[in-house]
């Protein structure tokens, strides 16, 4: 997928979407990974593509990659700044160039903000994660950085002249489920939940995560920009003291983050999923608003009618609303059971003419799928990975030998499970 017709150094911005869900399989949640927000911070950018090779060259033989693949889809776009990259330095460890665009701005401070007017001019960049956001429904997202070692989790800013505290934590609604996502990812990493500082001059993280504001605080932030303005949940992720180190680190850097970066998506699957539909046509609901009571970040429903939200074991109230619909309110429990499939919600709902509405709630169990195509395609006999584009051409690679041979750093040139599309700006 590409994401941006128009970069000012005309390269391409590149996502790659991983999964062997069927198409039209309902209640798939959809996953991001953003590498090189900052072009001298390329150690994302380099895991993030040994991830791509680790789970195309790891399904027909790990129990967990073929989990994942079969029941989310993955979207990873190694690296957003591809111009700040070019110019950046290998083994300039801190402050360096490249961490801008080609026009000088700061890409994780060009998006709109949800406490402040931003005056930062927003971007191509920032327009294209934009209108990829607009276009998918996205659950869950991790932005990789470098720099230090922590999961940073919202919110990243404040209300002018509300806070007095230095370094107070600027708290969200789902604060619970962001400190879980943070320390879901540092305690599968071998160092991280150690907390230990970079700088022996600054304070360490406890248990390896930090709130973004009791940190240091900034506007136009690209995790606040998605939590609120899209209800996808984003951490930042520093994932090397070093924010641009030699390659022969590279290797052990991967080593490091394999895990967590397993599991972390692995989280997408905890909470609530199900599906809002008319009570007379069946068909979708448009415009739906959702929102957990208590918990004033709405999210929204895929153009099918899925919709998903991260939780943690408990006791919750959703509620829906529409225009032109009656409001529900659909109380439901989180069980507290290891390793869980969300709870499933039917939710159907009656125009203000036809107040009769019927709720269903049940429990999701894992479904096993012969599929081992991203695409289901029974005419092919090999694995094949497909997909398709918003044109519904199809491009396939079949996963053997010949994408072992990819050389990690040209591997989006050899076709790796990409799809081609433009979103204007």
């Amino acid at each position: 997928m590409l994401i941006n017709k128009l970069i000012i150094s005309g390269i391409k911005l590149w996502v790659l979407e991983l999964s062997t869900a069927p198409a039209d399989k309902l209640g798939v949640p959809s996953v991001k990974l953003i590498g090189n927000i900052h072009g001298n911070e390329p150690v994302g950018r380099e895991v993030l593509l040994h991830l791509i090779e680790f789970f195309v060259m790891n399904y027909e033989s790990d129990d967990k990659v073929r989990w994942l693949l079969d029941n989310t889809r993955i979207h990873i776009l190694p690296c957003l700044n591809p111009d700040g990259f070019q110019i950046s330095i290998q083994g300039r460890c801190g402050v360096g160039p490249g961490r801008e665009n080609r026009r000088h701005v700061d890409l994780n401070r060009s998006f709109p903000d949800y406490f402040q007017m931003n005056s930062v001019p927003s971007q191509d960049e920032t327009e294209a994660v934009k209108s990829w956001l607009h276009n998918n429904t996205f659950v869950l997202s991790a932005s990789l950085h470098g720099g230090a070692l922590v999961a940073n989790y919202p919110y990243e800013n404040v209300k002018e002249n509300i806070q007095t505290e230095i370094n107070a934590p600027s708290v969200s609604p789902d604060d619970d489920v962001f400190q879980h996502l943070a320390m879901t990812y540092s305690y599968k990493h071998p160092s991280m939940h150690r907390g230990e500082s970079c700088n022996i001059k600054e304070r360490g993280f406890p248990n390896g995560i930090t709130n973004g504001a009791a940190w240091y605080t900034f506007t136009g932030g690209m995790q606040d920009y998605n939590y609120v303005f899209h209800g996808c949940m984003e951490i930042t992720l520093e994932i090397s003291c070093c924010k641009y180190p030699h390659a022969s680190q590279l290797p052990q850097l991967w080593t490091d983050n394999k895990a967590a970066l397993l599991v972390y998506i692995r989280e997408v699957h905890l909470g609530v999923k199900g599906l809002v539909l008319d009570s007379v046509t069946a068909q979708p609901v448009n415009n739906v608003s959702l929102r957990i009571a208590g918990r004033e970040i709405p999210f929204r429903t895929s153009p099918r009618g899925e919709f998903w939200r991260i939780l943690l074991p408990g006791d919750y109230q959703l509620e829906v609303t529409a225009p032109g619909y009656v409001q529900q309110k659909i109380p439901f429990t989180v069980p507290l059971v290891k390793n869980s499939q969300p709870v499933w919600l039917n939710v159907t709902m009656s125009t203000f003419e036809h107040q009769h509405t019927t709720k269903t709630v049940v429990t999701d169990t894992t479904e096993q799928y012969s599929t081992t195509t991203i695409r289901e395609s029974s005419e092919h006999s090999t694995k094949t990975l497909e997909v398709l584009d918003s044109n519904y051409e199809q491009m396939a690679i079949t996963a053997g030998t010949d994408t072992a041979t990819c050389n990690l750093i040209t591997m989006l040139a050899c076709g790796l499970i990409m799809y081609n599309t433009y979103l204007t700006t």
